[in-house]
């Protein structure tokens, strides 16, 4: 993800790795037609030009330009050389011409590159110092009366119903990692003060979420492949040690309490927030 400058020090706490970079696509398909819903619904349409922060291996990119067509213009930013690599090999290989990417900071925008129609950001807020602050400096790239759109996690929605007791640990532990690392779990339900504290209108919201079960479904992977990512960081910060983890079994342990419990397991509530600057 995209760290404002004052951050630039500061690394993603999942990483860049190739494995990492699968695990967001496949975390992207999961999660897209939630982030479409609130991309439409924010009024993202047709003929816009449209500026994705933290964009990473690319697919929040890749979904704004399928909603605002060849017509339209999207431009994707992140600090990490290999992610951007990704996203535009991605966009060759799909042939969305008008999706490109650039190796940036958030305040790395040229000014005369601003006055973006949208301005958007997947996962990105709750890895920034000053969630507002970040809003503020994003605000003046969109043109007046343009779009910012954001989504977040609230992580504290999680739970299991019965309780999967794998599942609740692991849910646990990443909530006192990002705690542990100064991020915030729960800037989805953070994201109403943010806006009005940047000066931006107050925003809509809207929350939605996946609920998950069964033998097939692909939390237990979901989960199994962010805890993979996230061990290094759990060791380093004292969160976790790799034999609590016991990540080479971790996804069949989850996956069999689930079944034999017959339980639902609710991932971290999405929330999207959208406001126009003022014209």
């Amino acid at each position: 993800m995209t760290h404002t400058s004052a951050q630039s020090a500061t690394p993603y706490v999942l990483g860049h790795a190739d494995a990492e970079l699968q695990r967001l696509a496949e975390q992207a398909a999961f999660y897209a037609d939630l982030t479409e819903n609130a991309f439409r619904r924010a009024g993202l349409a047709p003929g816009m030009r449209v500026l994705d922060v933290g964009c990473g291996a690319g697919d929040v990119s890749l979904l704004a330009a399928a909603i605002v067509g060849p017509t339209g213009e999207v431009l994707g930013i992140d600090r990490a050389p290999d992610a951007v690599a990704t996203a535009r090999r991605r966009a060759d290989a799909a042939g969305v011409a008008h999706a490109r990417f650039a190796v940036s900071e958030i305040d790395g925008v040229a000014p005369e590159g601003a006055g973006f129609d949208a301005v958007v950001g997947r996962l990105v807020l709750l890895y920034q110092a000053d969630p507002a602050a970040t809003l503020r400096a994003l605000a003046r790239l969109a043109r007046p009366g343009g779009l910012v759109v954001f989504q977040e996690f609230d992580m504290r929605t999680t739970r299991s119903t019965p309780v999967v007791p794998t599942y609740q640990w692991c849910c646990g532990r990443i909530i006192a990692l990002y705690e542990r690392a100064g991020f915030e779990p729960d800037m989805g339900s953070k994201l109403f003060g943010a806006f009005v504290r940047a000066g931006l209108a107050a925003p809509t919201m809207i929350g939605a979420g996946r609920v998950e079960g069964g033998a097939d479904s692909y939390v237990y992977r979901y989960i199994t492949t962010t805890m993979r990512s996230l061990l290094p960081m759990f060791e380093r910060l004292g969160v976790a040690t790799a034999e609590e983890v016991d990540i080479d079994t971790l996804e069949a342990r989850m996956r069999a309490e689930a079944v034999e419990r017959a339980s639902s397991l609710v991932l971290p509530h999405f929330i999207a927030a959208w406001a126009r600057t003022p014209a």
